[in-house]
């Protein structure tokens, strides 16, 4: 292939719509984690036989990143194969993005007759609809949106832009409205004091569209635990298991439920269940190690006398909490929830070497993801505080927690902190009261 050909293919090969156009950059993305919950999608065949065609194809983008163009060849086909199966003539739209994807895949492989064969095809799609560019019909904005999703916490804006533009074409699309609640979910803003309306609204929507999807009921009893709705919770809990009993995807909800209910003995069994399925989720794990942390944190509520007995509880349910804490962050990583709780952990462990280790970690890694920065931010001031007793350090985190946002809850934590240092302080001498002062300035 001369120069000028090539200048050519690759001109034509940047204007499809796929996953090799949608800047889903590899350095952005933890390909471990990712190809681990892609294959569990298979495997459950999650979202029909729609979603397992769209699984395919983002899974022949992600062994291609990982090396492995034979591979990314075999499930882009199997993709083609699912959809030609099960739109019989009606499946144009929907071979947009795979085709685009081989085109991309076969051009690396050198593959250059294939290729072109690739792009013939898109282009007599492209013919058949005239009026609409390929990357505005429905079918390719629904399956931009779920890999956005799927791919980068950073992508959630732009997936939530585009299944809102895929609603609008298509709006009782029963895999667009899932979506659109799941990132809903991700992206509403966080307030204890105010219900999540606006995703709790949506996935009744997207409840109605699709009555038989057991991880939306159980998402949606998780949200109306969190707005104390506890009785329409139990009974879409108890739907969800009921239909989906061995699904992890469901099981975790349940579970994150079940703890906020109460039920932490239950939950700690279905999410072990849960575990023996899918034993590389992260996100298992982490809902595991909440579990002991409830129990730990409700053990020291007890007030009970301090016994060899009582205290080696504590310690055991620390100890699994840590354990299943390393888990979540050995197999997902820059998880800085779980990297930040795991430091508190340690911390109270009485390992303060190594809880600081990981507390300066998680600080680079929420700095360079921008992400839960300011909940870092408030525990690592806590621990300077507590544990370190440096109340320049604790000041200096409590007031970067404070820049990111006073009215926030780990804001109002932060200041709640500072204040009670410079009370501390005013009362040991009287003309020390500066750090709150000082606060009050800025």
């Amino acid at each position: 292939m001369s120069s000028t050909e090539a200048t050519v293919l690759e001109d034509e090969l940047r204007e499809l719509e796929c996953h090799f156009t949608w800047e889903l950059q590899k350095e952005e993305l933890d390909l471990t984690d990712l190809l681990n919950r892609l294959e569990q999608h298979a495997d459950f065949k999650l979202g029909g036989n729609a979603g397992l065609a769209q699984t395919y194809n983002s899974l022949g983008f992600v062994k291609y990143l990982l090396g492995s163009p034979q591979d990314a060849l075999d499930f882009l086909q199997k993709g083609v194969e699912l959809i030609r199966e099960h739109w019989d003539n009606d499946c144009d739209k929907w071979l947009i993005v795979p085709y685009g994807n081989l085109a991309w895949l076969q051009y690396h492989m050198k593959l250059f007759s294939e290729c072109e064969n690739s792009l013939e095809k898109i282009r007599s799609i492209a013919q058949k609809f005239p009026d609409s560019p390929l990357g505005l019909h429905h079918e390719v904005l629904g399956e931009k949106a779920w890999a956005l999703f799927k791919f980068s916490r950073q992508y959630y804006s732009r997936a939530k832009e585009c299944f809102e533009k895929a609603l609008e074409l298509e709006p009782r699309n029963a895999q667009w409205n899932c979506g659109y609640a799941f990132v809903l979910n991700r992206t509403e803003k966080r307030d204890p004091s105010v219900p999540n309306l606006l995703t709790i609204k949506h996935l009744r929507q997207a409840i109605e569209a699709n009555s038989d999807n057991d991880e939306l009921k159980a998402l949606l009893a998780v949200k109306l635990a969190e707005s104390t709705e506890y009785d329409e919770g139990e009974k879409l809990m108890e739907e969800a298991l009921e239909g989906s009993p061995n699904a992890p995807n469901v099981i975790r909800y349940v579970g994150k439920f079940l703890r906020a209910y109460g039920s932490v003995e239950r939950s700690i069994a279905l999410l072990k269940r849960a575990l023996e399925k899918s034993p590389t989720s992260g996100f298992i794990h982490h809902q595991l190690a909440l579990c002991y942390k409830r129990k730990k944190n409700d053990l020291q509520r007890e007030g009970i006398q301090s016994t060899p007995r009582a205290d080696d509880e504590i310690q055991r349910l620390r100890s699994h909490c840590i354990y299943h804490l390393d888990k979540a962050t050995e197999l997902k990583c820059g998880f800085i929830i779980a990297m930040t709780e795991l430091a508190v952990q340690y911390s109270e462990d009485g390992k303060l070497d190594r809880a600081e280790e990981l507390f300066q970690q998680t600080l680079q890694t929420a700095k360079e993801k921008n992400e839960s920065l300011q909940t870092v931010y408030l525990c690592y001031a806590q621990f300077q505080q507590y544990k370190k007793r440096s109340m320049s350090d604790a000041i200096t985190y409590h007031m970067e927690c404070l820049k990111i946002g006073e009215d926030t809850k780990d804001g109002q934590k932060s200041a709640k902190h500072l204040k009670k240092i410079n009370d501390r302080r005013s009362s040991k001498s009287p003309g020390s009261g500066r750090t709150q002062r000082s606060f009050e300035r800025k």
